[in-house]
């Protein structure tokens, strides 16, 4: 039996594009995630 990486290895080598769809999944999901974090700053002061 293919372990998990191996068998999405041979997907995505099969399937070029999906390595850039991705990879902009990617991309996005952190920039997102930084928003969030950037929103839940606190302010220090009276």
């Amino acid at each position: 039996m293919e372990s998990n990486s191996s068998s999405m290895a041979a997907y995505l080598a099969e399937h070029p594009k999906m390595v850039g769809v991705l990879f902009t999944m990617l991309v996005v999901l952190s920039q997102a995630s930084g928003i969030v974090a950037a929103g839940q700053g606190t302010t220090v002061g009276p």
